[in-house]
């Protein structure tokens, strides 16, 4: 009984899985690409996770939701000693950041296009050094509140997979979102909020790449909020 509620509770965290028609390239590094980079869930996690890396890794990250690859592409690329694993279910979204692997050689990604928390199911207890949850879907209306990916439930995920010390990443322009972000973080044991002043949240992350969402979004007058949490 316990699987079938907690596959229910956790589909529905994003929406729509394709847009426009992928181009023949696209639709090509879809097919032959991701299979190379796809984790495969159906094999047991490695103890170390550096072993899903080609080559040696010496910290791992993980991004949910990482939209147009901006931000994961330019974190691989800067640093190679780190290994991340990107999850997103879009299609477009995937085959939109297939492409910069492909065309700038990187290493040192590994995939996955369904539910997150499939991943962090996965993984092994204290494997991961950060989790990155960047813009999510804000699910502004009331009755749809239940479906942000922050909760009790996957902050216990997150709990469980970062390391001692590891940090959970957050960034919004939704302020109901921050807020409720806050209000999940203070309450669970596991977190600790990093920021001392009013700077450490509003400023963006060391080496943040501005993103097309984030520009628009100044553009349309919301300012972003930067939250760091610490693993106890």
């Amino acid at each position: 009984m316990t699987e079938p509620r907690r596959a229910r509770a956790t589909e529905a965290f994003f929406g729509r899985r394709k847009g426009k028609q992928l181009r023949e390239r696209q639709a090509a590094q879809l097919e032959n690409l991701l299979p190379v980079l796809r984790l495969d869930l159906k094999e047991p996690a490695p103890t170390d996770l550096s072993a899903l890396f080609p080559t040696a890794v010496n910290r791992v990250r993980l991004e949910i939701g990482f939209g147009g690859g901006e931000h994961l592409i330019h974190r691989a690329a800067e640093d190679p000693s780190t290994g991340f694993i990107g999850v997103e279910p879009f299609i477009n979204s995937m085959a939109k950041l297939l492409g910069q692997i492909e065309a700038r050689e990187i290493d040192n990604v590994r995939l996955y296009d369904d539910d997150a928390t499939q991943v962090l199911d996965w993984l092994p207890p204290a494997s991961v050094d950060q989790v990155d949850l960047l813009y999510p879907d804000p699910w502004p209306k009331r009755k749809h509140w239940k479906r942000r990916f922050v909760s009790k439930v996957n902050l216990d995920r997150f709990a469980r997979v970062l390391k001692p010390g590891g940090l959970f990443c957050f960034a919004s322009d939704i302020d109901s979102y921050v807020n409720w972000t806050l209000i999940h973080c203070r309450d669970h044991a596991a977190f600790e909020w990093t920021a001392e002043r009013s700077a450490d949240w509003l400023t963006p992350f060391s080496g943040w790449p501005s993103t097309r969402y984030e520009a628009k979004a100044r553009r349309e007058g919301r300012s972003s909020a930067y939250l760091t949490f610490r693993r106890a």
